[in-house]
């Protein structure tokens, strides 16, 4: 039975995309940069702030000037961390699912704590998630399997009854690794050049809505 279910945060437990944004835009025009559509920097966002720089500055870490433009970015996405941030929709039907049939779950995710916490603490999961594992909790982030180890620890959970659900590769990665069960979830923040058949993930959704029955898929 899969009794414990992880999540990535951003892109698949919630969607941070217009938040984040924002904050990029927002980073841009202090540089008198114009605004990019949201659309385009959307499939950065499960990436992390290093990709979403690259995008928007063609910066990479270690060049001249990275450190204080990621400075001003996180710093405005944390001033505006939940204006428009939202759970997806049929996500908090699933947790209430899991909550009442005694089904453990949690997040694990390469966000940092800074910013991790307070926006549970807003969307009001903070009390409800069994455990968290931010990207700096442990020395490794994903594609490492230690944070999914980690967290399947702090819930008491074996690795083999345990799925861990994400929308980026390197969470299919971390997982398989882990030696848990892995969903992709196709309504997170996925490129169209990516190929997610290409993941060897255990299953695909295409919404919160279809969790359960994979679930019960994983059990056959």
């Amino acid at each position: 039975m899969i009794d414990n279910i992880l999540f990535d945060l951003d892109g698949t437990l919630a969607d941070t995309a217009d938040d984040l944004a924002n904050a990029l835009n927002a980073t841009r025009l202090n540089h008198n940069l114009s605004a990019l559509p949201k659309d385009i920097i959307r499939p950065t966002v499960s990436l992390g702030a290093n990709a979403m720089l690259k995008l928007a500055f063609n910066l990479e870490e270690g060049n001249i000037g990275f450190e204080d433009i990621r400075d001003q970015f996180l710093k405005n996405y944390r001033e505006n961390i939940s204006q428009e941030t939202r759970l997806f929709d049929g996500m908090e039907e699933l947790l209430l699912s899991f909550e009442s049939t005694n089904k453990t779950w949690g997040i694990v995710t390469n966000k940092t704590s800074w910013l991790t916490d307070p926006l549970l603490e807003a969307l009001s999961l903070d009390k409800r998630a069994a455990c968290v594992v931010s990207g700096d909790t442990l020395e490794h982030r994903k594609p490492h399997p230690a944070p999914l180890l980690h967290a399947c620890k702090l819930i008491q959970a074996d690795p083999a009854t345990t799925v861990y659900i994400g929308d980026a590769e390197r969470d299919i990665e971390a997982g398989r690794r882990a030696g848990t069960k892995t969903l992709i979830a196709l309504y997170g923040y996925i490129d169209q050049d990516d190929d997610p058949n290409s993941w060897c993930a255990d299953g695909m959704v295409s919404s919160p809505y279809e969790i359960n029955d994979q679930l019960s898929e994983l059990c056959n």
